[in-house]
């Protein structure tokens, strides 16, 4: 399971160390898109195939559905772990995510979220809830 927080930086190069804890699960061939929020998202080849399935199964004649799908796959990149557990981040999807230079990396389950630090600690998507709001979702989620 991927979870934990780790602060990181883009290299000259636009690369990143990924989280050695992370490393293992994620696997040397991964896949790298846009984020719901202004994040990117590393996804291990697995997880990624398996929300292929399921996109598949959405209705193409629906045009939020072909919108959510250009959004996701237009920007999905093959991105490869190589032996200093560095990633190549594209320039376009660091102008999306206001990459400069420091970024928050977070564990979510089954994939790995990365932020710009100044996004993240600047934002309402980067996590902040209120103890209503954590109250709230524990009751309905039961956790």
């Amino acid at each position: 399971m991927l979870m934990g927080i780790y602060q990181n930086q883009i290299d000259a190069k636009n690369r990143v160390i990924v989280p050695a804890k992370f490393r293992e699960e994620l696997g040397m061939q991964c896949v790298l898109t846009r984020g719901l929020d202004e994040c990117l998202i590393l996804y291990p080849m697995a997880t990624w195939q398996e929300q292929q399935k399921q996109l598949m199964q959405l209705p193409r004649s629906d045009a939020k559905v072909r919108a959510f799908l250009r959004y996701t796959y237009a920007n999905a990149r093959d991105v490869e772990i190589d032996k200093q557990g560095r990633i190549l981040f594209p320039q376009d999807l660091r102008q999306f995510a206001h990459m400069e230079k420091e970024l928050v990396t977070i564990g979510m389950i089954d994939r790995v979220e990365i932020w710009s630090k100044d996004v993240y600690d600047n934002s309402e998507n980067g996590g902040k809830l209120t103890a209503e709001d954590l109250e709230k979702f524990s009751e309905e989620y039961r956790v």
